[in-house]
């Protein structure tokens, strides 16, 4: 698929040069820092350096007194506590750090995971209902609530308190729970906004080491559970995120939970892990016990205190995410074969597949694949306690849920956000709903959002790019949301020999232009372009800039995003 090469605002020249001069960097470097808004010395210390000490004060969050206040009398009165989370990563990782710091200092602490297929997302029934049996007086819930009035309302009544930690938007009522912790809450006038489900959690923590007297140490032990969850949910890796993310991967790399030292065991990695290992590797991990099974066997792993009783969980995780590969392969098989087969989905500018059998679980990322490939908002649906349950998906830029306000006649209950949404409706409206969709998207959608975008960082020779290059750029990262890793730019390159396929599609190949270094490179699933670069004419390319590790041996390789041929 062809995408769109989209160049980045240069930074001022004036500011480049004057950054440059200061920081000892080149021009190119302190442009890329200008657009990150590191206008000094100052930030770019900040930036390049995190520090915990610079982490906000978790008392500025709306709420948070009442909060610790809360705890500390359940505490001192020996009441049962229920530590309640989500099923995903982000909820999982927030009870396993909740309930492992406060169960050190509290034995009567229970945790809870609702089930994904009889239960739903958030806050249920069955979970207060588990509470009041078990005479637990206060749930601290966590990466959910801030929309569950009912069910709060319904705990009151019980005599249950509530603690919610959320970070998604609250609706225009606030639940009626002693303490409600929600930077996006717009009488909250906590400094970041951006935190993940985990994050939240970490603060509320902090919040009770600071007020306790307990040390910091106590807290950060628990940052490699705040990076995967930062990675795995997708947050802005900005501002507080960055300080505890940076911290995050370096507990993740060297001193780990035991839960973590057994996934890096199961998935075969030697080398340290980064955010996007996270997000390919270990989410899909934790995420699949929920997926196919019980969330709850993620949380046994996160807090396991033993290396038994890691390897166990892990591997029983390990299993279900082979049966996870299982289903999402074997339906996105079968969902490109239908478009494949259909003329008139395969032109349509949105993809709306359906069979009654799909395995819930895994719909979500089959929508993920499916808009991958054909880069447009895209939706799959399967039965499920009869009605239809649907995964949606979009391209950058169009705004999912409007196009879904647009069908809500046709549905009985949606929900989600610009970019991914969940919906339910009669399996007869299903035909209905297609059409709607389709006819929703083609009025709102431009051509442009139909192909995708490259956004290129700057144009470079590849002779900027040599250690000390690389050395400072390394520095950026963690990369993720708001701070990706940077795609260059080079014109009127040429393969040096001939390139080759590898593996499934991949083209690799040897590049320089005239007087450059020789640079190894990788196209992951670009083989059609083999033809055309072995032709000898130069070509333009986009990329990454990566390290290659073989047989201990680290060289800079190019990982290409795109090519065009002349």
């Amino acid at each position: 698929m062809q995408k769109r090469w989209v160049k980045q605002e240069k930074a001022d020249a004036k500011k480049v040069d004057k950054l440059s001069k200061e920081l000892s960097v080149s021009p190119i470097l302190a442009g890329m820092m200008l657009r990150r808004e590191l206008n000094s010395f100052e930030d770019a210390k900040n930036f390049f350096r995190p520090n915990l000490l610079h982490l906000h004060d978790p008392f500025l969050m709306k709420d948070m007194p009442e909060a610790i206040e809360r705890i500390e009398r359940a505490i001192k009165n020996q009441e049962n506590i229920l530590i309640y989370g989500d099923y995903d990563v982000d909820g999982t990782t927030s009870v396993a750090l909740t309930y492992c710091f406060f169960k050190e200092i509290h034995s009567k602490i229970d945790y809870y995971i609702p089930n994904r297929y009889k239960e739903g997302y958030g806050i249920s029934t069955q979970g207060i209902d588990y509470a009041f049996e078990n005479e637990q007086t206060l749930i601290i819930a966590l990466d959910c609530g801030i929309k569950s009035i009912d069910k709060i309302a319904y705990a009151n009544q019980k005599g249950i308190d509530f603690i919610i930690c959320d970070h998604h938007l609250p609706g225009d009522e606030i639940p009626d729970a002693v303490a409600v912790l929600d930077p996006k809450r717009k009488d909250c006038n906590y400094p970041y906004k951006e935190l993940s489900g985990c994050g939240l959690g970490f603060k509320l923590i902090q919040a009770y080491a600071d007020k306790n007297d307990i040390p910091f140490s106590e807290v950060e032990k628990y940052l490699d559970l705040v990076v995967v969850s930062i990675a795995s949910d997708i947050v802005p890796i900005t501002g507080e995120n960055r300080i505890l993310a940076y911290y995050g991967l370096e507990k993740l790399n060297t001193n780990p939970c035991k839960g973590f030292v057994a996934l890096k065991e199961l998935s075969g990695k030697k080398d340290d892990f980064t955010i996007t290992d996270i997000v390919f590797s270990i989410g899909p991990r934790i995420n699949a016990a929920g997926r196919i099974d019980d969330a709850k066997n993620a949380v046994k792993l996160l807090i396991a205190d033993s290396v038994e009783g890691a390897e166990d969980a892990g591997f029983i995780i390990n299993l279900k995410n082979d049966e996870r590969r299982d289903f999402d392969a074997n339906i996105t098989e079968q969902a490109l074969s239908m478009i494949l087969n259909s003329p008139e989905m395969e032109f349509r500018k949105s993809t709306v597949v359906y069979h009654e059998s799909w395995h819930k679980g895994v719909i979500g990322i089959v929508a993920s694949r499916l808009t991958e490939k054909y880069y447009r908002p895209t939706i799959v649906l399967t039965e499920s306690n009869g009605y239809v349950a649907g995964s949606a998906r979009s391209v950058l830029g169009y705004d999912l849920y409007e196009a879904l306000c647009g069908c809500s006649d046709l549905l009985d209950q949606f929900g989600g956000h610009k970019y991914a949404a969940g919906l339910t409706m009669k399996t007869e409206n299903v035909p209905a709903f297609i059409q709607r969709f389709e006819e929703v998207v083609c009025a709102t959608i431009t051509d442009d959002l139909l192909t995708q975008e490259l956004l290129i960082e700057d144009e470079i020779l590849l002779e900027n790019i040599d250690a000390k290059f690389f050395r400072i750029l390394q520095q950026f990262s963690p990369f993720g949301p708001q701070n990706m890793s940077p795609i260059f730019m080079s014109r009127n390159v040429s393969s040096y020999g001939y390139g080759t396929i590898v593996g499934n599609n991949h083209l690799k190949m040897t590049v320089r232009q005239p007087d450059s270094p020789i640079f190894n490179t990788i196209a992951f699933g670009m083989g059609e372009y083999l033809e055309e670069v072995n032709m000898g004419k130069p070509f333009d390319i986009c990329y990454t800039i990566d390290q290659n590790i073989y047989k201990d041996k680290k060289t800079i390789q190019l990982n290409i995003k795109g090519i065009k041929t002349y």
